[in-house]
């Protein structure tokens, strides 16, 4: 019998957003019970960011512990499958990068998001933006050493990813590599069953990004954040996708190959969080 082993993982820090923490937690709850073992990844909670950028990454020195604790409970395990529940996009690296170890080149990574998060700390600061870099052993030191075994370009699938900017751009196409659009998911899919298919792929591993979905369908994301500047997200793709669509795909895939990791991330549940922090306030509950 395989054994899946859920890993709550609240990181607020890749993304320098402390309300990744609360999201976390809320998903954590909102999904289904687990059938096996769960564990929980230890994440300072505050409400307010005091990081700073050490060396090229925000908030280096306690993202890498949390990096480290998540491998020491995948090793404790050594599960079959994993679903992770995040916090930011950098929690699936360690995951992604174990289950590439035990699966090798049958496994496939299924990226749904509106980013392909193939940054790096000389573009970007935030690490969540680096996740996929890093599982192709490429870019800083300290994140590269999770992964033993590099994924290559072509075990990789985008469902989702829209206006990319120039060097996003520039490098899916130097590196070839595929890409379901919105277009297509709102249509007939044939790219991600054709990739299955040509790459031998047996074994999945989803990443969720919630940031693919629209706004006009989901309203706990980024883009939605109350207190945003009108020019804060300028520049930055949003999510064209449907949750109908998010199911669509994720079932064709399945269909296709055994899904063997689930990653969820990047949960702002703006209104709730607004809600906690008032019902703080109140008499005989908070510390008013």
């Amino acid at each position: 019998m395989s054994k899946t082993l859920r890993l709550n993982i609240p990181q607020w820090q890749g993304g320098d957003m402390p309300a990744y923490h609360f999201g976390a937690q809320l998903l954590a709850w909102l999904a289904p019970q687990a059938s096996g073992p769960v564990e929980n990844v230890d994440v300072r909670c505050v409400e307010t960011s005091d990081l700073e950028n050490e060396n090229g990454i925000v908030g280096r020195s306690e993202i890498i512990p949390q990096l480290q604790q998540t491998r020491e409970l995948i090793d404790k395990h050594q599960p079959d499958s994993l679903v992770i529940l995040g916090g930011d996009c950098l929690v699936d690296l360690v995951p992604f990068a174990y289950l590439h170890e035990k699966y090798g080149h049958e496994l496939g990574i299924l990226w749904v998001d509106a980013h392909p998060d193939i940054m790096t700390s000389q573009e970007f600061e935030h690490s969540h933006a680096s996740v996929l870099r890093v599982l192709m052993g490429e870019g800083d030191a300290d994140l590269t050493q999770f992964v033993q075994k590099p994924i290559s370009s072509d075990q990789v699938m985008y469902a989702g990813v829209n206006e990319e900017n120039d060097y996003e751009a520039n490098f899916l196409a130097q590196r070839q590599m595929r890409i379901c659009r919105p277009e297509e998911i709102h249509s007939q899919i044939s790219s991600i069953q054709q990739w299955i298919k040509e790459q031998g792929i047996k074994y999945l591993a989803i990443h969720l990004d919630l940031d693919v979905l629209s706004i006009a369908d989901f309203g706990s994301l980024l883009f939605t954040k109350p207190d945003a500047a009108e020019d804060e997200f300028a520049g930055i793709a949003q999510g064209k996708l449907t949750m109908a669509d998010v199911v669509k795909v994720t079932a064709l895939a399945s269909a296709q190959a055994k899904v063997v990791g689930m990653g969820i991330t990047e949960h702002l549940p703006w209104d709730s969080l607004r809600l906690k922090q008032m019902l703080e306030k109140l008499p005989l509950l908070g510390n008013a």
